[in-house]
Parts: structure tokens; C-alpha cells; sequence
């Protein structure tokens, strides 16, 4: 019998992503900020951002073939634990003097590498909590990700820098309590089954496995190329986004902020309220690609727009779709893949989506030099629409219908 509430235990996992991401939201404000005060190049300061994102396509396989072979909840909690130790490290070594940009690199390089780790054990974990349940899991997603919208980019920013205003460390400090509060919240959470293995395989191989995995399904190599295509596009116009707000629509640092707030608004109410009746109403896989559309279009508006309103208003669509997407292609991925194998899956489909961001952000930066500020969202549209044609069959109501039949087929009686 299908679940119709969450149980009690999510609101647990709910509250201390909540908590963990209101930190994030800090860090992620006052890590820039301090990189500036120890060296002001910008190549610098970029290469302390990228740290953090470096463990992804680093070490995203290996990652995923661990958690795969571990408790997926102590992963968790101990992933958190291990970052609130790092970051009060950072703060004694603040306190005496010592920071400096290796060490910052040091320190962005193994929270990504925590983060890696926390994230693809929640992925793996959330199917096992509600029974692989697709209404509970595309609501729970939408939660988690509304959740993560309102903590850690409408609250945690201006945490973050108003933080660091008062003592550069401070954010730090705060984030590691943050992640301690959240290591003992899901400390309490229920127990998840440790997946069987073959016994003697290396953890290389279990890598190559959950990557094939993904490759050889249309569906799910269907879920994993809209959001590396998505992540090709933002990256290529998020590039120059400060630079298309104050060149070619005349704001400055409020008005930016605006942008941004704008977009996280739109994210929130896909993800928390326009996910599910969208998938009701048109069924999963009509929905991803409606909402693949609407992003490719907004875009298009987006980078033509000359009045600031309508920019912010379009910028806010887009992050509708773009949570609405993630939300819905998220909780289908947990419900198909087989238990044994969802860690490797997520990582794989992670590492997939997130090794397109850099080489977009560098296309949008050689379009708006070579060609105008606007041209790089012209092509992001481009690409959105082109991919969204070559996907939606991948990804059709049908496919979608057959894989939730196989694993219906192989799930476990209750």
C-alpha cells in the first residue's frame, strides 16, 4: 500500500538539512570574502571556489562505489562531524594568525570532499526512509530543496557577510556548529540496510559499474544530460551575469542582488509548490520536458530583456523550472535504481552534471568578449531547447511507466 504521510523521522533529516544549510549559506558568503582579505587576485580567489567543487569530478566515483559499501546514515553523520572539526580548526588557526590562501585552499578542498560524501549518502539513504515511494520522495525533495532555498541563499548570505563583518572567522565558527548540531539529528535517525556486495571487488571496479550503469539506461542517461546540458547553459551566463546586470540593465550591487533573490524565489516555489501537481497533472516525463522549455525560454527573455523587471521576473521563472526539474528528475532516479547501487548512481549522475559547469562558464566568458554581453544567453537558450529535443524521448511518460514497472517487479514485499 502506497505511503501517504512522511514518517516522523524525516523531519529530523528535514531539520538538520535546514541547519546545515543555513551554515552553508554563511560559508559560502564569508569564504570569498576572506579570500580577498589574504590576496586580492582574481584568479586567486576564484581557485578557492573551485576547491570546493574539485572533489566532485576528482573523486565523485570512487565517492559513490564507498557509500555503496558503508552505513549510509553514519556516512552521513560522520561527514558532518569530520566538517565541524575542520572548520573549528580553521578558526583556532585564524585566531593565532596563521590563515593564508593554501591553507583556505586546504580547507574549501576537503568540505567539498565532506559534502561530496554527505550528499551522495543522503541520496542513497532517502529511498530506504520512505520505502522508495515516489509521491513521498518527490515531496521530501521538495522540502529538502525548499529547505536548502531559504537557508542557505535567501537567510545564510547576509548571515554570512554581516558574520564576517563582525570577525572573519565568525561564519566559520557558526557553520561548524551548524554541522555538529546536524551530526547529531541524524545521529537519531533509523538505521538503513547495508547493500550486499560481491565479495573481493575493488571499489574501482564498483566505481566503473554504477557509471555503465547510468550510460547504458536511457532513462536515467536521459536525467543525467538535462542537468549537465542545464549546468552548460547557467554556467556559460552566470559567467557574465554581474556584468549583463550592470551593462545591459543598469544595475548595480542592489540591483544584482535582486536578480539573485529573484531566481532563489522561483527555485522555491518549484520545488515546495509546483512540482507535484505539475507531475500529476501531465505525469512525470511531459513535465520534464515542459519545464526544460520554460527554462530555455525564459532564458531567451532573460538575455533580450532591457527593462530590469521583466529581467527579474524571467530570471525567476527560470529557477522555477530549474527546481521544479530537479525535484521531479531527483525522486525518479531513487525510485528506479536498485538500493545497491544508488550511491554510484547519484555520484555518477552528479559528476556528469557538474563537469559541464566549468567548460560553460569559460564558453560564456569568450562569447560576451568576442561577441556582446547578450550572446552568451542567446546560446544557453540554444542549447536548453536543443537538448530538451534530443532528450524527451529518453525521458518520455512511457519510458518513465516501464522503469517504475521493472522496479516494482524486483522490490522487496513489505
Amino acid at each position: 500500500m502506497t505511503k501517504t504521510k512522511m514518517p516522523p523521522a524525516f523531519s529530523r533529516l528535514w531539520t538538520a538539512a535546514t541547519v546545515s544549510s543555513l551554515g552553508d549559506g554563511a560559508y559560502s558568503a564569508a569564504l570569498p570574502l576572506l579570500a580577498v582579505l589574504l590576496d586580492s587576485d582574481p584568479l586567486v580567489v576564484s581557485l578557492v571556489t573551485v576547491a570546493v567543487l574539485a572533489p566532485y569530478p576528482v573523486a565523485g566515483l570512487f565517492a559513490g562505489a564507498l557509500v555503496d559499501r558503508w552505513d549510509r546514515r553514519r556516512t552521513m553523520w560522520i561527514a558532518d562531524l569530520a566538517r565541524a572539526v575542520l572548520l573549528a580548526l580553521t578558526v583556532a588557526v585564524g585566531a593565532f594568525g596563521w590563515l593564508s590562501i593554501p591553507v583556505l585552499l586546504a580547507v574549501a578542498f576537503l568540505l567539498g570532499t565532506g559534502t561530496l560524501f554527505f550528499d551522495t549518502a543522503a541520496q542513497a539513504y532517502l529511498p530506504d526512509l520512505l520505502a522508495r515511494d515516489q509521491t513521498l520522495l518527490r515531496r521530501a525533495n521538495g522540502y529538502l530543496r525548499g529547505a536548502s532555498t531559504a537557508a542557505g541563499q535567501f537567510t545564510g548570505p547576509p548571515v554570512g557577510s554581516f558574520l564576517f563583518a563582525v570577525g572573519r572567522t565568525l561564519p566559520f565558527a557558526v557553520n561548524a556548529l551548524t554541522y555538529a548540531a546536524s551530526a547529531v539529528l541524524i545521529r537519531t535517525l533509523p538505521p538503513a540496510p547495508v547493500p550486499k556486495r560481491e565479495p573481493g571487488r575493488s571499489v574501482w571496479a564498483d566505481a566503473k559499474e554504477g557509471f555503465a550503469y547510468v550510460v547504458k539506461d536511457r532513462l536515467l542517461l536521459g536525467l543525467a544530460l538535462r542537468p549537465a546540458v542545464g549546468n552548460l547553459a547557467f554556467g556559460a551566463f552566470g559567467a557574465v551575469l554581474v556584468v549583463f546586470a550592470k551593462d545591459a540593465l543598469g544595475l548595480h550591487s542592489a540591483g544584482y542582488g535582486f536578480l539573485l533573490a529573484a531566481e532563489a524565489a522561483g527555485g522555491l516555489a518549484g520545488a515546495m509548490v509546483l512540482a507535484g501537481p505539475l507531475e500529476k497533472r501531465l505525469g512525470t516525463g511531459t513535465a520534464l520536458t515542459v519545464t526544460a522549455v520554460v527554462e530555455g525560454g525564459a532564458v531567451l527573455a532573460f538575455g533580450l530583456a532591457r527593462d530590469p523587471w521583466l529581467a527579474g521576473a524571467m530570471f525567476a521563472l527560470c529557477g522555477c523550472a530549474m527546481a521544479t526539474t530537479m525535484v521531479l528528475g531527483g525522486s525518479l532516479r531513487q525510485v528506479v535504481v536498485p538500493a545497491r547501487l544508488m550511491g554510484r548512481v547519484a555520484a555518477a549522475s552528479r559528476l556528469v552534471a557538474a563537469s559541464a559547469a566549468p567548460a560553460g562558464a569559460v564558453l560564456g566568458g569568450w562569447l560576451a568578449a568576442t561577441a556582446g554581453v547578450r550572446v552568451p544567453y542567446v546560446a544557453a537558450a540554444g542549447v536548453l531547447v536543443s537538448m530538451t529535443l534530443v532528450t524527451m524521448s529518453m525521458t518520455s511518460n512511457k519510458k518513465i511507466e516501464e522503469a517504475l514497472a521493472r522496479a516494482k517487479a524486483v522490490a522487496p514485499v513489505a
